[in-house]
């Protein structure tokens, strides 16, 4: 707060709507909650500039655009504080300006794209990928990671200054209900993400299960899938109440990625009260409760039968610890205000 008034935060993104993904969803949030407690929020995201679409994944509009323009939508009025969410274009657009300036700022790390890019352009290294991730954090006064494994791991990458920051979930929308009939034969196994490489989709569609596998989301690789698994229901892109009550329908929630960060949509599927099965990496360690709301082996089909028998109560009561308004309230603790207002709008000034 400045002078007990509300902060204005500036909060630069290359993730934003319409995309649909776990970044844009925490971001939605975090904006909603921040503007609740009576901060000001300056979003500047894509649809305000004119796009191209990513190479490989049309769905996502890359921004095209100059230092002129992201310098008049961080001036018009100067923020108190300044976060960049995203190493994209516009992210890096706004730690060149930061940085001519000497404004601090703080930036997030939601995503692994050095294993994502290497599992498109396989001839990229991974290690050249997080020289570019070291790079662009390394401005930062500090830089937000969602669980404690993960900021060993990226320390092990040369990153400093990284400090914890939760995620929450929507336990109103996402919650234990009456089964709904889908008209599918059971028990039903359920995936819900964005339906592309780095999901390691196949990996649960190969899986030789009872019943039926459902996939709700979309993604570059959707038709393709569609063709070679005919037996799988896919149901597309669905609003989040239908995605709640897909859940709450379904018997168990199958997470075959290997590179998120966290998986936002487990924390959803815990809150349905649907256990997980998962492999036992980063992302699904630090969410699923071993035996208790999930299961967590290398045998992806053994986790999702064990998962089948444990209670839907212990996946709520796991849920309702997370909230989105502990994430705002962290947040605003780690981001880094900018020097008091007029001085602010002095520098500002000389650079304009």
């Amino acid at each position: 707060m400045i002078g007990g008034l509300g902060m204005r935060i500036a909060l630069v993104t290359d993730a934003w709507k319409p995309q649909v993904n776990g970044v844009v969803k925490a971001l939605t949030h975090l904006v909603d909650e921040l503007e609740k407690m009576g901060h000001g929020m300056a979003v500047v995201h894509p649809g305000l500039y004119r796009t191209i679409p990513l190479p490989t994944y049309q769905e996502i509009r890359l921004a095209v655009g100059g230092l002129g323009q992201l310098r008049r939508q961080l001036t018009q009025p100067a923020p108190d504080a300044i976060h960049i969410a995203t190493e994209g274009p516009l992210g890096i657009l706004a730690r060149r300006y930061c940085r001519a300036r000497n404004l601090p700022f703080t930036t997030s790390f939601h995503t692994r794209f050095p294993e994502y890019i290497h599992a498109r352009v396989t001839a990229i290294p991974v290690r050249w990928g997080y020289a570019a991730i070291r790079w662009f954090h390394g401005g930062a006064r500090r830089t937000m990671v969602t669980t404690e494994s993960l900021r060993t791991e990226l320390q092990g990458y040369g990153l400093r200054n990284l400090v914890l920051w939760p995620r929450g979930v929507d336990t109103t929308v996402f919650s234990p209900q009456a089964k709904a009939d889908l008209g599918l034969p059971g028990p039903l196994f359920l995936f819900v993400g964005r339906v592309a490489v780095e999901k390691n989709l196949e990996a649960f569609l190969k899986l030789d299960l009872p019943g039926t596998k459902i996939v709700v989301g979309d993604g570059p690789l959707l038709p393709r899938l569609r063709r070679l698994y005919p037996q799988v229901h896919f149901t597309g892109i669905l609003p989040p109440a239908e995605v709640a009550r897909h859940m709450a329908s379904s018997d168990c929630f199958v997470f075959p990625s290997l590179t998120d960060t966290l998986g936002l949509v487990i924390m959803e599927a815990l809150a349905c009260g649907l256990p997980v099965a998962a492999f036992p990496v980063q992302g699904p360690r630090n969410l699923v409760l071993h035996g208790q709301t999930g299961v967590l082996d290398h045998d992806l089909r053994r986790a999702a039968l064990q998962a089948l028998g444990l209670q839907k109560n212990a996946c709520r009561e796991q849920a309702l610890r997370w909230s989105w308004k502990h994430c705002a309230h962290v947040f605003l603790e780690q981001i880094e205000p900018l020097r008091q207002q007029h001085e602010v709008m002095a520098v500002l000034g000389e650079h304009a």
